[in-house]
């Protein structure tokens, strides 16, 4: 018979899996490809927001570039209505560069600032996400101070300002990124938690949980592999997985967040070259069904869940094989290199 403990467990992990909230990313539904001169969704927006609340999800992510695509079919208000007629209720808000900068990166970087913060007034985000996409020679001090600046724009305009913790950007650590939030001392910024970043820079998920929750305004959660044939940016654009597609201890993050007491939405950030070419609709029910499985309350049960770990491993190693055989025969693609982002 089980013990006390048994149903000591059984009931935090229910009360931890009540008021779950899960939010698609810009990219996981985008249906285009990143770091292009067409970041703008294929998808009408009305179409992708009806798509995801039918779905489940309480939350979407808009990036900057389909932001100005959509204005030109409908105003801020329209935009924000059909939120509000689907029952969405959190915003995600992406992306901004450049603003620790100098010269005309900095310069650009104002003008989207200043277009994403007047959104943000009508929209009414969770967050506005911002951070770089490659190191510089910007000092910590700089930093700091243009954060500082930052989220004070935003505390001006009622947003959050989430800074996205990278491998390849100057803030790559725990370290750094409190550093970062600790010095501007503004009750408006703080920090996206992404999984596959994490796991990338080999971060204990102990160390994220321990992260003040006051610093943490959101989370993204997805899967991928340890070790790849291609370079770090490419895995990012094209081989950022759906929770259980890899090898991510996805459901022990989610645990470890959840007993550090983070209570906001969860996104599902993945960005995956074949996903990106399927229909709408498909891609909407593999990333609701794949994320609020890693959730306790929501999974299959452990029978279930080990015969498929089993396949998933069986099935990871054919999919590593051939992308190493491939990868051994040609360079990625023209498409698939980063590119520097427009000005």
């Amino acid at each position: 018979m089980p013990n006390a403990a048994f149903f000591d467990r059984r009931t935090e992990e229910s009360e931890m899996a009540q008021n779950i909230e899960l939010l698609a990313a810009y990219w996981t539904i985008a249906g285009t490809d990143p770091h292009t001169d067409h970041e703008y969704s294929p998808y009408d927006f009305k179409d992708r927001v009806t798509a995801v609340a039918r779905a489940g999800f309480k939350g979407i992510g808009i990036w900057h570039a389909d932001l100005e695509y959509t204005l030109r079919k409908y105003s801020l208000k329209e935009m924000k209505k059909i939120l509000d007629d689907n029952g969405i209720k959190h915003l995600e808000l992406e992306f901004l560069t450049g603003w620790f900068l100098d010269g005309e990166e900095k310069r650009q970087s104002d003008i989207l600032r200043q277009k994403l913060l007047e959104a943000a007034d009508v929209l009414r985000p969770h967050h506005l996400k911002v951070g770089n996409f490659f190191k510089t020679q910007a000092t910590m001090d700089r930093m700091i101070e243009s954060f500082a600046e930052l989220c004070a724009d935003g505390a001006e305009h009622g947003t959050p300002i989430a800074f996205e913790m990278m491998p390849f950007c100057d803030i790559d650590s725990v370290g750094k990124a409190m550093q970062l939030i600790e010095g501007a001392g503004a009750k408006n910024g703080g920090l996206n938690l992404e999984l596959w970043h994490i796991s990338k820079l080999r971060i204990p998920h102990e160390k994220i949980a321990s992260i003040p929750q006051e610093y943490v305004i959101s989370v993204d959660i997805n899967d991928g592999t340890w070790e790849c044939p291609w370079d770090l940016r490419e895995d990012a654009i094209n081989h950022r997985l759906f929770c259980g597609d890899g090898e991510f201890d996805v459901k022990g993050f989610v645990n470890a967040m959840l007993k550090a007491g983070y209570k906001g939405p969860w996104g599902t950030e993945v960005l995956d070259a074949e996903w990106r070419r399927k229909p709408l609709n498909e891609t909407v029910k593999k990333a609701f069904e794949s994320t609020i499985a890693q959730f306790p309350g929501h999974g299959r049960s452990s029978t279930a869940e080990a015969h498929r770990t089993q396949r998933k491993a069986k099935a990871r190693k054919a999919r590593t094989k051939t992308r190493k055989a491939k990868a051994s025969k040609q360079k990625p693609s023209k498409k698939s290199k980063p590119r520097k982002r427009r000005k």
